[in-house]
């Protein structure tokens, strides 16, 4: 306990310490950099949240290159708000519009936009907010707990786990991933194929490059990134002809009364309980845990048929599993170095491109980096509080802006920050070219994220088979003479067995629809 209070001071230390900054004209000045850091990212969060048609994933892929100024420590502290801000303002939308400005919010609009209907789209926003500060201040609690026991038994975990807990994850990833199985299995190939591209850095030579100079550093992470998922997803809205059903009636009071929270005080446990379990699992877990809980609410209410006419438990619920669960994705990225979902995978790409070598080592080596996220998400979540309740007002503003006036803006923000890294003009046409391939892909049914962690894994799980090879004289035998390692494995198995069983097959489908 004494261990973990003074982890945590570190984090609050690192948070807000003061950094010294060179200010043109004012010389050197020591400004809490961090805390600022970590209110840009909760109010751009909220912003991404409450526009339909960006989200988080696009928004860190667009951002990563501003991040690059910073340290990794306050660049992390940022991506992290980013994330968790969408979260909440996710639920704005879905309120108040019927549409979810993040997937995780698909659930609220069940009930949510039916109470807005009501007149009671102020205590809705308000409960949302209730539930996922508490959620979010529970896993941030939760992380700190196991972080450190956690990072100890990583620490054992030599090449030949490392390999078979990526392939694990990876099998995870397909088994959560919406639509075919089939479908997510080839995306995951073509990332970790894609992470093959460049210079070999033990052989020298050059693999898929085609001849072409500029792919023999190979594909570079934010490019993919920004293609895949910030140029496709605005072609994809593009595609779309956008209705706007924003609520006339009035927001109300946004506290809710006592009866209120009476009814949403377990559903908020639970939902935080469910979220934070299936927010550490690879693959859709974060997405799963609002659903997961508004299945578990509509099963355990006394009359179902309210849900989907207003209940305030269809909000409480999957509000406070989905903040759980986008916070508890973080223990297998902290711990483990392995991303469990697309903007985890972003999150190693961040790290990678700082200099940090993502698993057990971070708590060790950078401290500072490790504790102070940790306390920027509780700080950040009081910071959501606080942007979100007051300014309702201003989200209601923009969510009449239409979107044929903002993508121009986005296209040329991903443009100029790509440039920005490296300065050269082939990578705003890689861009271009990955956002076609994104497109494509959607537009037939393949899910894009897979391939992200395929491409990140690629890498890693290349850089470990070849040590465990190494170490073992290239016996493929060490991956399952080792115990843990076999076990792993065994673990993957059976998992992508029982996901081709027809009958599993049949209800993974049924996972993310709600009638």
């Amino acid at each position: 306990m004494g261990d973990l209070l003074a982890n945590l001071s570190l984090g609050f230390g690192t948070v807000f310490g003061l950094i010294p900054v060179d200010i043109p004209g004012l010389g050197v000045v020591p400004i809490p950099l961090n805390i600022l850091l970590c209110f840009v990212g909760c109010l751009v969060g909220t912003l991404v949240g409450v526009l339909p048609g960006v989200g988080p994933v696009a928004s860190i892929a667009m951002l990563l290159p501003i991040t690059f100024k910073f340290d990794p420590t306050g660049a992390l502290i940022m991506l992290a708000g980013i994330y968790y801000g969408a979260q909440y303002g996710g639920s704005t939308t879905a309120i108040l519009v019927n549409i979810p400005g993040e997937a995780t919010a698909v659930v609220t609009t069940l009930d949510g936009h039916q109470m807005a209907k009501r007149g009671r789209a102020g205590v809705a926003l308000g409960i949302a907010a209730i539930g996922s500060f508490f959620a979010g201040c529970v896993a941030t609690v939760f992380i700190a707990a196991v972080g450190a026991p956690l990072t100890r038994l990583a620490l054992i975990f030599g090449p030949a786990e490392y390999f078979s807990l990526m392939v694990m994850g990876l099998v995870f990833a397909v088994v959560l991933a919406r639509g075919s199985i089939l479908r997510a299995i080839a995306m995951i190939l073509v990332g970790i194929l894609f992470s093959t591209v460049g210079t070999d850095l033990e052989t020298g030579q050059e693999r898929m490059t085609f001849g072409m100079q500029f792919l023999s550093d190979g594909i570079d992470f934010a490019t993919l990134a920004m293609g895949l998922f910030g140029v496709a997803e605005i072609l994809r809205n593009l595609d779309h002809t956008e209705v706007r059903d924003v609520v006339k009636q009035r927001i109300g009071r946004l506290l809710p009364s006592m009866q209120d929270l009476k009814d949403s005080a377990k559903p908020i446990v639970r939902g935080t309980f469910i979220g934070g379990i299936l927010g550490i699992l690879p693959g859709n877990g974060a997405v799963l845990g609002p659903f997961a809980s508004y299945t578990v609410e509509k099963k355990l209410a006394k009359d179902p048929r309210r849900f989907g006419q207003g209940a305030i438990e269809g909000v409480a619920g999957p509000e406070s599993a989905n903040n759980a669960g986008a916070q508890t994705s973080f223990i297998p990225l902290l711990t483990l170095g392995i991303p469990p979902n697309a903007v985890m995978a972003l999150m190693v790409g961040a790290m990678t491109i700082h200099g940090i070598v993502p698993g057990p080592q971070v708590m060790t080596k950078n401290a500072n980096l490790f504790w102070g996220m940790i306390a920027s998400m509780w700080v950040g979540n009081l910071m959501l509080l606080i942007i979100n309740l007051p300014m309702i007002g201003l989200w209601v503003r923009l969510l009449k802006v239409p979107y044929r006036l903002m993508f121009p803006a986005i296209l040329m923000f991903c443009s100029v920050g790509i440039y920005s890294i490296n300065s050269l003009p082939t990578d705003v046409f890689f861009i271009a070219f990955f956002g076609l391939i994104g497109y494509c892909l959607i537009k037939f049914g393949f899910e894009p994220a897979p391939l992200l962690l395929g491409f990140v894994l690629g890498k890693l799980m290349e850089e470990n088979l070849r040590r465990a090879l190494i170490i073992s004289r290239g016996d493929m035998m060490t991956f399952v003479e080792r115990p843990l390692s076999l076990a792993l494995l065994v673990i993957a198995v059976v998992m992508l067995v029982l996901a081709l069983l027809p009958s599993i097959r049949k209800s993974r489908d049924e996972v993310f629809v709600e009638d």
